[in-house]
């Protein structure tokens, strides 16, 4: 489509967005989950709080799962949840993910659910920032407790230990220690709920640092209920004490075990009178790994010396934690567990990579590749038809994904080269070559060789290093770009911005510091206990970089410490840019120079690392000499909402699509308002946006992939489109293709001030004006035969099993809606004969409400067809001949009918008649093929195995098929003059 120059508009009603919906791509491989839950007396049901992608449940044992909180809790991040043991109905869930990652989602208070599920209620504590844990009581679910954190990113009050009597109307903050410790755990002596245990600590999140630990907090015991406290330390760590967890056990209600990060004295520790004294009792390293993220402990409710504890790897004891030996899980990283209270050997466990279930004590687990819940850290496109998405999973790997994919077919995903925390980005020209990064790592993928190749700029590992003292500044997730000018020119982030031109092989460095370099920032992650240095809080890097399309050498970066610098002569010099109201240490996530004016460049920067919820996008149209601030608070995107992503439409100037911790956002006016555009996917946080292909590709940090298909009626909404008539809008080019046809094929998208009350018909007419095929609403249309091999995989047929909620595998084929808002109609590209129209112009007639509207409808060619030298005038002179061959059949078809009539009429016959019968069993022996196996086919035979010949494929047709069509086309004339001549000339209607 051609660029559009549209007058601004405010706001655009949200009735014009009603029938457009996100399509779910996936893949299906499941992302990070920090809780999970089940049901005792449904011993199939189990419930995972993804970090980032909200509440699911299964109810065969993880089969299949689906999500229960989209469109009812405003919040992606879990943090805990918890069934009521006497009501299954009743459930508890507190947002914020425990596993506090540079990249967490906060949390936004207490939810409940009185219907399993079904809705939700808020209940309070909205700035208690990252939930760790939340308790009811056995009998009375109005009475519980919750262990909140606090805002993981600045000192708050809301933290601490609360307990609600009266379900969550009112709260009371019963232990606190300061606004820097908060509550990690809070446990319930089984069969006493009047004693309480819980485990304090400080635990923060900085740019640069992870702190967890002082000499406050650790264990508390209460004996009333919540209500008073008291600190143990009877055999627990001393001085510095960090993140804890604490396990009980039914199978014996004074029996406590804690897993505790500690300086010293970090350990796997037990206490038998209730938590009054305590032993260490295993220190082995592996169990308190990266204790900030991990600190995983439980206990079997059904035997007290079996417990769970572990960190990267899943340990067991059977021995009350004197010895314990790893125990297999399907993904690494593990942050819950929830074992039956009757039988020990039934259980969920959640990690890194999804939750799995369990029914053997996890000997076997169920499989993690049917939750659609991955973290994607960016996407990039390429040029293929249908076109692929390249991403990169947290903690999995890196994914090229067909955006046509069922996504639970994950047979159809390939890997790409770098790691988890990409990027991954296809060569615009060569789809051989694919560029990765892995943790500061550059990686080269020949696909046809199968080969990946390494060049690290500086080749120092990042791993362990001060940021203070590397050569290069590196994030894990380094910034890496395609110049739009010149396919061999990829640049590299470091605190330098780096340039090769041949895949790596050599950098040049082609800037200055471009980073704030605040000397408080410098050190190694992680204190007061444990060092915890992984790239992930390298403070001064480079992390965004894009070159103008408009201009070759225009190079707009931004640092993960604040800065935004600019370069218009290709590097040689740079002046610093940063918005004179933008508070320092912001991280630049994304920037996107504006595809429609030169000297202008959208930044998106978030500063919640820092405890500074508010939106930041920034415009600027003089080359960063001043800035407009298009998120002021007021103007549709809320103060506390993090803006992570910003792109501007490539075809309409100033339609602009944003992304935010808690949903997306669309703007007609460049940016002076907003309003939400989450359509059906849920509210999540969104890790990147692409437009592309007229499409709208969106990465979410806990829920995969998506994409709205074709944007082209959104782009099209004016000032002048009124909501109170029919408006019909002009389609893209569509396709004749046998992949997705059911999102590219040729589709009219049309508005209705309300549902029909009459009839919705639409023509499709040929270029001379001849009814091609017509449709009418209230009409389910056949499923279409299929012309020739069709793709397993095609989202027509996507999610029969499996289907999250809220997902969409496209409209109908042929179907007519007619309800109030926008409707999508798709043809099939299928003419009134049944046979498969050609590619070519036609038009769309469409009436409604009264009034009739005609519009352009463009058909193509499939672009891999083409490819391979078949023409549009090919297949249209594939129609003409499979027409000729439909009408032939349908002759020969009559032919036969009247054989069969004249045997039928004179099979008594005599004299003239019987010579007539002869005759006529004459020419049926040329027609008609011999009733036995193998027998010697007749006409009727020979012209329909030609007919099918050329029906399967969209191909240019062969000399033989029309040399044979001659030659049959005789035949049938002859046996036509030889049956008028028995029977004299048929009478036709």
């Amino acid at each position: 489509m051609a660029r559009l120059r549209v007058p601004m508009m405010a706001s655009v009603d949200p009735a014009l967005f009603r029938g457009l919906s996100y399509r779910l791509v996936g893949h299906s491989r499941g992302g990070r989950v920090t809780t999970v839950a089940g049901v005792a007396s449904q011993p199939r049901t189990f419930y995972m709080g993804v970090a980032s992608g909200g509440l699911w449940r299964t109810t065969d044992a993880g089969e299949s799962w689906e999500p229960i909180t989209d469109g009812k809790v405003p919040v992606a991040s879990m943090g805990s949840v918890i069934v009521a043991d006497n009501d299954p109905n009743i459930i508890w869930l507190g947002t914020g993910s425990d596993g506090v990652r540079s990249n967490v989602s906060t949390g936004r208070g207490v939810y409940r659910s009185n219907d399993a599920g079904k809705t939700w209620d808020f209940r309070g504590l909205y700035n208690a920032g990252q939930i760790g844990s939340i308790r009811a009581h056995p009998t009375n679910p109005d009475m519980a407790w919750v262990a909140a954190y606090g805002d993981i990113f600045k000192p708050n009050t809301e933290r601490g230990i609360f307990k609600t009597v009266d379900g969550g109307k009112t709260w009371k903050k019963t232990l606190y220690v300061s606004d820097s410790t908060g509550g990690m755990d809070v446990e319930l002596q089984p069969g006493n709920p009047n004693v309480v245990f819980a485990w304090m600590n400080r635990i923060e999140r900085k740019p640069w640092t992870i702190i967890s630990g002082s000499r406050e907090g650790g264990f508390y015991k209460s004996t009333d209920g919540g209500e008073t406290w008291k600190n143990i330390r009877n055999g627990l760590p001393t001085q510095l004490i960090g993140k804890g967890n604490i396990a009980v056990t039914a199978a014996n209600p004074n029996r406590l075990y804690a897993l505790v990060e500690a300086l010293p004295g970090g350990g796997l520790y037990r206490s038998d009178d209730a938590g009054e004294n305590w032993q260490l009792v295993n220190s082995t390293p592996g169990l308190i790994t990266r204790p900030f993220y991990y600190t995983t402990l439980n206990a079997d409710p059904t035997n007290a010396d079996v417990v769970y504890g572990g960190a990267e790897t899943l340990y067991k004891s059977s021995d009350a934690g004197k010895t314990v030996t790893p125990l297999r899980t399907p993904h690494g990283d593990n942050h819950d567990m929830w074992i039956n209270p009757t039988n020990g050997n039934t259980m969920v466990q959640a990690n890194d990579g999804g939750a799995n279930v369990s029914f053997d004590g996890g000997k076997t687990w169920s499989s993690q590749d049917v939750q659609p819940t991955a973290e994607f850290y960016g996407v990039w496109l390429d040029n293929a038809f249908p076109y692929n998405l390249y991403m990169a999973q947290q903690d999995n790997s890196t994914y090229i994904v067909p955006s046509q994919n069922n996504p639970f077919n994950m047979s159809a995903v390939r890997t790409g080269p770098g790691c988890e925390t990409g990027p991954i980005i296809p060569h615009p020209t060569d789809r051989n070559i694919i560029y990765g990064n892995c943790k500061g790592q550059f990686a080269v993928q020949n696909v046809a060789a199968g080969i990946t190749k390494n060049y690290w700029i500086g080749a120092q590992s990042l791993y362990g290093n001060d940021g203070g003292d590397l050569i290069y500044r590196m994030q894990r997730t380094t910034p890496m770009a395609m110049s739009p000018h010149d396919p061999k020119v990829v640049y590299y982030g470091s605190q330098y911005l780096h340039r090769t031109r041949d895949a790596g092989v050599t950098w040049q460095r082609i800037s200055p510091d471009l980073t704030a370099f605040p000397e408080c920032c410098q050190g190694g992650s992680g204190s007061p206990i444990t060092r915890d240095v992984t790239g992930e809080e390298f403070y001064s890097t480079l992390y965004a970089i894009t070159e103008s399309s408009l201009e070759k050498g225009v190079i707009w970066t931004g640092a993960n410490d604040g800065p935004y610098s600019v370069t218009r002569d290709d590097g040689k010099t740079w002046k610093r840019v940063t918005p004179k109201d933008l508070p320092e240490g912001g991280r630049v996530a994304w920037i996107d120079a504006s595809p429609h004016r030169r000297g202008s460049a959208y930044f998106a920067t978030y500063r919640y690392l820092l405890g500074d919820y508010k939106p930041y996008i920034y415009r600027t149209d003089d080359y960063g000499q001043s800035w407009k601030l298009l998120t002021d608070g007021t103007n549709g995107i809320p103060v506390d909402a993090p803006t992570r992503v910003v792109r501007e439409d490539p075809v309409r100037e100033g339609l602009l699509y944003a992304g935010t911790e808690f949903g997306l956002y669309v703007s007609f006016d460049n940016g002076a308002h907003w309003q939400p555009f989450n359509l059906n996917m849920p509210v999540v946080p969104i890790n990147d946006i692409r437009v592309h292909n007229d499409d709208i590709v969106i990465a979410t940090q806990g829920r995969a992939a998506w994409i709205l298909d074709n944007i082209s009626a959104l782009r099209q909404i004016t000032p002048t489109t009124a909501t109170a008539a029919v408006t019909v809008f002009r389609p893209r080019d569509g396709y004749r293709t046998n992949v997705g046809q059911s999102i590219l094929g040729p589709t009219i998208d049309y508005y209705l001030p309300s549902a029909a009350a009459d009839t919705v018909r639409i023509e499709i007419l040929d270029a001379a004006g001849k009814v091609v095929n017509s449709f009418k609403s209230g009409v389910v249309p056949p499923a279409p035969p299929r012309r020739r091999a069709a793709d397993d995989d095609d989202p027509e047929a996507a999610m029969a099993v499996g289907r999250p909620g809220g997902a969409a595998a496209g409209p109908m084929l042929n179907l007519v809606p007619n309800q109030a808002g926008m409707n999508r109609f798709v043809w099939n590209v299928q003419h009134q004969n049944t046979l498969g129209a050609p590619p070519a112009q036609y038009t769309a007639r469409v009436t409604a409400g009264g009034t009739t509207t005609t519009v352009p409808l463009r058909v193509r060619i499939d672009p891999r067809l083409a490819s391979d030298g078949t023409t549009e005038a090919d297949l249209q002179a594939q129609f003409a001949h499979n027409t000729r061959m439909r009408e032939m059949t349908a002759e020969i078809n009559a032919v036969t009918t009247r054989i069969r009539g004249a045997e039928q009429r004179f099979r008594n016959a005599t004299g003239a008649a019987a010579d007539t019968l002869a005759k006529v069993r004459k020419v049926a022996d040329v027609v008609n093929t011999q009733p036995i196996r193998y027998g010697k086919p007749g006409l009727q035979a020979h012209i329909t195995y030609l007919a099918g010949m050329t029906v399967r494929a969209d191909q240019k047709i062969g000399r033989d098929a029309t040399d044979r069509y001659t030659v049959l086309l005789k035949e049938l004339q002859t046996v036509k003059r030889d049956l008028d001549a028995a029977l004299g000339p048929e009478i036709r209607p």
